[in-house]
Order: structure tokens, then sequence, then C-alpha cells
């Protein structure tokens, strides 16, 4: 059974006081896209008082799984498609987002090539003087298994390399945030839409992680976000999608710092 670890954030709006949403639109998946999902949801629903939007999170793995189960209108996955999932659905990219190398503000070290990165979170690289940084160890902070963020970093940064063992799991770009700005020793990874200025964001081959060079393509560790379903989606699920790719819907993605789709 489906187990989804997130608290759902419901945005209903009713016609009239105590009038209940039965029919909302179920949107669930990755916690990379959920608070702009939740965002636009808001704003939606705003307009149209008399539709609801359902915002769950969980894991771009189980808002697939959701949408195959029949549990969700809408899954959010933050990683391309796996080969033997392209035939089951159809998906729809509604933005793009770069995938930010994070430490904290203590931390001196600001720029590391692709290698040296990849060594950081296998484990080769155990020391922060050894990439530029003062002496002190080196302590990634990674995704669990199953998490969109996670497989978009090992297939831009680690290839056939495996995160080390001793890298600290999280379960959301949150909780990694949290961990990364409390510690001067860590290293983590995020959606760059979502980094705040309790963090530092470290240049990676010389190029700054910014919206404009994930547009411009200089910043390789960009991926998609991707609306998710299976076959046509209903009317309900429909209208808020075609909000979400329309001209308003984009440009509040952009304004929090990601690229359009379009």
């Amino acid at each position: 059974m489906l187990r989804l670890c997130f608290a759902a954030v419901l945005i209903a709006i009713g016609a009239g006081c105590g009038n209940s949403q039965s029919h909302a639109v179920k949107v669930v998946g990755s916690t990379s896209i959920q608070p702009f999902a939740e965002l636009l949801a808001e704003q939606y629903v705003a307009q149209n008082p008399t539709l609801g939007v359902e915002v769950q999170g969980g894991g771009s793995t189980a808002g697939l799984q959701a949408v195959a189960n029949d549990l969700a209108d809408i899954g959010m996955c933050s990683r391309l498609l796996k080969p033997e999932e392209e035939g089951e659905y159809t998906d729809t990219v509604i933005a793009r987002d770069g995938l930010a190398i994070v430490v904290n503000p203590e931390n001196s070290v600001q720029d590391l090539t692709t290698e040296q990165l990849r060594g950081l979170f296998t484990g080769k690289i155990q020391n922060w003087s050894e990439v530029g940084g003062q002496d002190g160890p080196v302590r990634p902070i990674t995704r669990e298994e199953g998490s969109g963020t996670r497989e978009s970093f090992v297939h831009l940064v680690m290839g056939k390399e495996r995160i080390s063992r001793r890298s600290l799991t999280q379960e959301s770009n949150g909780a990694v945030k949290e961990l990364v700005k409390g510690d001067s020793a860590a290293i983590g990874y995020m959606s760059l839409g979502l980094v705040g200025p309790e963090l530092r964001k470290v240049r990676i081959d010389g190029v700054e992680p910014t919206a404009e060079n994930v547009l411009a393509g200089t910043y390789k560790l960009a991926r998609p976000f991707l609306f998710v379903t299976r076959g046509t989606p209903g009317a309900d699920a429909q209208h808020f999608f075609d909000y979400v790719l329309s001209e308003e819907g984009q440009k509040t993605l952009e304004s929090e710092g990601l690229v359009r789709a379009q």
C-alpha cells in the first residue's frame, strides 16, 4: 500500500462557508515541485472558487505510483521518466529547474568541478582542504531513494559511481536545507528555486547556478519539472493543467526562480 510521507495541503475555497470540495484535483509527488504547485493552486482556486486542488508530497516515485493506482489526477516528477515508464505515463514539462549545490555560509569553498563534486559524494574526498577549503571533514547530505532530486543528481553528477553510505539521507529539500544551514562541514543538493539566503550556492565548473544560466544551457545541472498523467486527464484536472501552462502560471514560476517551460 502506498504511503505518502507529507501532509496534504488542501487548497479549496467553497462558494460559501462549510462547502466541502469532494472532487478536488489531486496532485501528488515531488517535494521539489510541491511548494510551487501549492502556490499555483492557491492562485488558481482564488480565480475559480468553486473548484479545489489538493497538493501532496511524497517524492517523484510516489507521485507516479499514485497516478498508476488512481490515487491522484496528476503526478509531480522532478526527473526524466525512465524508459520503462515512458509507455505508461504522459509527461509534460511545466518548468525547468537548476540543481543547486549548497554549503553553509561559513564554508569558504565557492567553486567545484563536477569531478570534485563527485568525489565529495563518493567519499573519495573526505576533507575540505582537498578542494581548497579549510581543514575539516566533509559531511555530504543526500536525498532518499525514489527522490527525483536524487535520481537527477545521480544522472548529472555521479554517473556510474555510488553515493557514499556515510552520506546523511533526508526526505525533502527543507530537511536538506536545515542540516546544511546548521553544519559548516555539510554539502547538499536541492532545487535552485528553493535555496534561501541561509545557504550559499557553489559554482560548478565555474558557472553560477542561476535561472538565466539554466535557460542559456551553460549551467549543466538542470532538470525538468514534470506533470504526469495516465491517459487523458479529467476536465477539472485539465483546467488546472492549462492554468499552470498559461502565461500567468509560467510568470509565477519564473518569479519563484524557475525557468519557464516554453
